[in-house]
């Protein structure tokens, strides 16, 4: 019998192109991978197609959905299906751990967090996004339903630091220009780019808005885009270096 989605997207169905679109930002990549320390083996989880995964160590990746575990390239290890909730792993067993953009996939955050301390010796590195940094961008004028949706799926990182214990540092993200992780918020100097269909389709949030709500956003940023109506408001962000979309390192420092 065919099993439910693991969290609030099956991304056995949505989850196509994640392996094109969102690749790792090497500069993003950087920051994590220094936050994993001298570890020499990482557990990844919700790993997906191995995005910010680092090929000089062993990593060991969990992943639920079978359409995410297929679209992993051939230099990644084999994800192995599972969840955060019940990782079968045994106790202290792997140096570091990383979840990169998934603990608001986890129908029970806490015991989630409670598995990663319980298998993990060092640090712990969560991905995630500061749901009250959210509106920051253009994208908030053109789509605000999706915002919202995503505000409310985002565990404060208040809940995330008490979860962890111990040492925890929250740690901006600065997403560069040429970001090559197509999130929302990368494509913050490059709206163009959220015209395609293929990058909104990598996108889990417009899931959670009405039907209505894309088509409208693509008419609307159009209309705009073809007026010089963005440009005037929003051009200066085409030449921006970097930007803060609300990203988050939440790092548990080994103990």
């Amino acid at each position: 019998m065919k099993r439910g989605p693991a969290g609030d997207v099956d991304y056995d169905t949505a989850g196509q192109g994640y392996a094109l679109h969102r690749q790792a930002d090497p500069r993003i990549e950087a920051q994590v991978h220094a936050a994993l320390g001298s570890a020499r083996t990482v557990l990844n989880i919700g790993a997906g197609a191995g995005s910010y995964e680092p090929a000089d160590r062993h990593v060991i990746a969990i992943e639920p959905a079978g359409a995410m575990r297929a679209q992993r390239p051939s230099h990644r290890v084999p994800a192995i299906a599972g969840v955060a909730e019940a990782l079968p792993l045994d106790d202290q067993s792997v140096d570091a751990s990383m979840a990169m953009m998934t603990v608001h996939q986890w129908p029970d955050l806490a015991r989630g967090l409670s598995e990663l301390r319980r298998v993990t010796r060092g640090p712990i590195v969560i991905m995630t996004a500061d749901g009250n940094a959210l509106g920051s961008c253009w994208f908030a004028d053109y789509a605000p339903e999706r915002v919202e949706a995503e505000r409310l799926r985002l565990p404060p990182i208040a809940t995330l630091v008490a979860g962890l214990g111990g040492d925890v540092e929250v740690v901006p993200v600065a997403i560069p220009l040429d970001c090559t992780d197509g999130f929302v918020e990368a494509f913050y100097g490059r709206p163009e780019r959220m015209l395609d269909p293929a990058v909104r389709r990598a996108q889990s949030g417009w899931t959670f808005v009405s039907p209505d709500v894309e088509p409208r956003f693509v008419a609307a940023l159009s209309r705009d885009l073809e007026s010089g109506v963005w440009d005037a408001r929003y051009g200066h962000l085409r030449t921006q270096p970097t930007f803060d979309g609300g990203g988050r390192l939440v790092i548990r420092r080994a103990t």
